[in-house]
């Protein structure tokens, strides 16, 4: 923390509205908002399936069983347990900067990034101070050590999916490159309207759907292509690639996002389930919840908990994102697990769905 205040290129406001936003734990009002959120009625849901439901840009998932988890991974990935899940469909890609403007545009939408901070969640900070914005990677020079993740986070003003690094940044001429900066509630408003335009119930998948398809029929592997992070000295996905968070040799063709689909797919026909960014799931994050997990079609904990940040109700997220490395992260194993405030959207964040349509004619 001390080396965030100390860098002199940062202003005492970027400190005090980034901390207090990225760090929303201290705050028991948000804590309570997050955990009151509206939980999905799967069972209601159902009922909203459509027996002709023709998908778009998305694939079938046969149901079948896999052992979840990690033996090789951090303690949250165990203990490795046989989940059952019934088949479902899911978005080949993520959701791209064209899908969400077609969201935006049809319903007026504006994210919580563009929405001005609600001050009785930020007590004490001046109100004239609470402006929308996102929390955006920008790295301190040098070798910084990589033990505190808030040193290379920033709260920038202006920043949102529309300008992903900031006011000067902008999404034109990368319509085919995935949406960020987007909340969980964000997402979750993107599925509502997807569910009224369809007729067929689309939704976030759960944390156990969204491996299952990762894994691509591909049981315990390391990575979603095998055990070898780079079979045959090729990078096959957007990650970090050189000394984090400074050096990027850019080894895998891009030094941020890239467009959807530019790396083989996996088992499943999916792509982009490793790297190029994270994305939400439905399910709260608990540390332990894989010790007493349901075996068939888990949906998550009823609430959240994360020894980190005990204040903090947090979603999970998956897949890494292209600021994960060898030295840091290694999100982009299908096993790995992340945590997020679902109301943060983060300039490495976005999302895919699966509906809930019937499974094709076979």
């Amino acid at each position: 923390m001390n080396d965030f205040v100390a860098n002199a290129a940062r202003s005492v406001f970027t400190v005090l509205i980034g901390l207090l936003i990225f760090l929303i734990g201290c705050s028991e009002n948000t804590h309570k908002k997050a955990l009151q959120s509206e939980k999905p009625d799967f069972e209601k849901q159902n009922k909203s399936k459509k027996k002709n439901f023709k998908p778009v840009n998305m694939v079938w998932i046969p149901g079948g069983t896999f052992n979840m988890g990690s033996k090789h991974g951090k303690p949250d990935e165990l203990p490795v347990h046989k989940v059952t899940l019934d088949g479902f469909w899911i978005n080949k890609t993520e959701v791209t900067n064209e899908q969400f403007a077609e969201f935006v545009n049809a319903t007026k939408y504006l994210t919580l990034a563009e929405q001005k901070p609600n001050p009785l969640d930020f007590p004490g900070v001046p109100e004239g101070k609470l402006v929308p914005g996102a929390v955006v990677f920008e790295p301190p020079p040098g070798n910084p050590p990589l033990n505190n993740h808030r040193i290379w986070w920033t709260w920038k003003v202006g920043a949102s999916w529309k300008h992903p690094n900031g006011p000067n940044d902008s999404i034109k001429g990368k319509d085919d490159h995935p949406v960020v900066n987007v909340c969980w509630f964000d997402a979750i408003e993107y599925s509502k309207w997807l569910t009224k335009k369809t007729g067929v119930k689309h939704r976030l998948p759960t944390e156990a759907e969204w491996e299952y398809a990762a894994r691509g029929g591909s049981n315990e592997k390391k990575y979603i292509w095998g055990n070898e992070l780079k079979p045959d000295g090729q990078c096959i996905a957007n990650f970090w690639q050189g000394r984090f968070p400074n050096q990027n040799t850019t080894e895998d063709g891009y030094r941020m996002s890239s467009p959807v689909g530019q790396f083989a797919s996996n088992g499943y026909g999916l792509y982009d389930m490793a790297g190029n960014v994270w994305e939400w799931c439905e399910d709260w994050y608990k540390n332990d919840y894989y010790e007493k997990s349901p075996k068939k079609n888990p949906k998550g904990p009823n609430t959240s908990f994360d020894p980190a940040e005990p204040n903090l109700a947090k979603r999970i997220t998956r897949g890494g994102s292209f600021l994960c490395s060898e030295l840091y992260c290694t999100g982009y194993r299908p096993s790995a697990r992340m945590k997020t405030s679902p109301d943060t959207g983060l300039s490495h964040t976005g999302f895919r769905l699966v509906a809930e349509g019937s499974p094709p004619n076979k």
